[in-house]
């Protein structure tokens, strides 16, 4: 079995999340068979969006996410109000979870806590006592093991909070961190750290439009691109990491394509 990263690309979009669709069910299924629950981990910007059009959208395969079953945490999060336009728990929430049918198969969802909003570190600590109490409660465990992470791809190659040659690469220990200084605003943030965002089973990316074809080609073809966030999780999390990309995000890239999953 390969142990890198794998690479599809798509003709459209809509194509794209038909397969996305199918990774995130099978995942689902995976999870569902291992403890009954399905622990999922999500990034903001158009990820939540390409995720609703995957799993709301009509759909005759005969599944379907079980939403009840669903327990979702934030990749990372701004430290802002909940209702803030830069929230992503506002984004998740406008973009996915007011959009499910079934009002009485809802999923658990964990948001920040914005009493401290104003304690950055005690923000991000709290939202670790969040993870421990889901991941860690009955054992002591050494980093969260999350059945599913869902997350973006920056132009500059950022992924969750996590920006190139900042110093959170570099934590080994935190399940979670803050950040003062995002060169993206808001600038003040809290993430999953890289360790944690490296340890999911199945980890998928999602990048599109033209806009994307100069960090994918750094992430996958650029030896000097390797120590760039997305191209350090696709280092630590081997072939438990897939992309999921349109044509247009991948033309010039020379790094070999998976076969379509479906």
């Amino acid at each position: 079995m390969s142990s890198q990263a794998a690479l599809h690309a798509f003709p459209s979009v809509s194509e794209l999340v038909l397969h996305l669709r199918k990774y995130i069910l099978q995942a689902q299924s995976d999870a569902l068979k291992r403890h009954g629950i399905f622990q999922v981990a999500i990034s903001g910007g158009s990820l939540p969006n390409t995720v609703a059009k995957a799993l709301l959208s009509p759909n005759d395969d005969g599944d379907g996410p079980q939403w009840d079953k669903w327990e979702i945490f934030f990749a990372d999060e701004r430290a802002v109000p909940l209702d803030h336009e830069d929230s992503n728990f506002r984004l998740v929430k406008e973009e996915l979870l007011d959009k499910i049918s079934d009002t009485s198969s809802k999923p658990i969802v964990h948001p920040i806590d914005i009493k401290y909003l104003d304690d950055l570190p005690e923000l991000a600590d709290q939202y670790g006592e969040a993870l421990v109490r889901s991941f860690a409660a009955k054992d002591s465990v050494k980093i969260p093991v999350f059945d599913l992470i869902l997350l973006g791809c920056g132009p500059d190659g950022h992924t969750c909070s996590l920006f190139p040659g900042h110093d959170l690469l570099r934590e080994k220990e935190a399940w979670t961190a803050s950040i003062e200084d995002s060169p993206k605003p808001p600038p003040k943030r809290i993430t999953l750290t890289l360790p944690v965002v490296s340890h999911g089973l199945k980890i998928a990316f999602v990048a599109t439009g033209q806009g994307k074809k100069g960090v994918m080609k750094q992430i996958f073809d650029d030896p000097e691109g390797q120590g760039l966030p997305c191209a350090l999780v696709n280092s630590s999390g081997g072939d438990r990491v897939s992309w999921f990309t349109d044509e247009p995000a991948v033309e010039g890239v020379a790094y070999r394509r998976r076969a379509s999953l479906i």
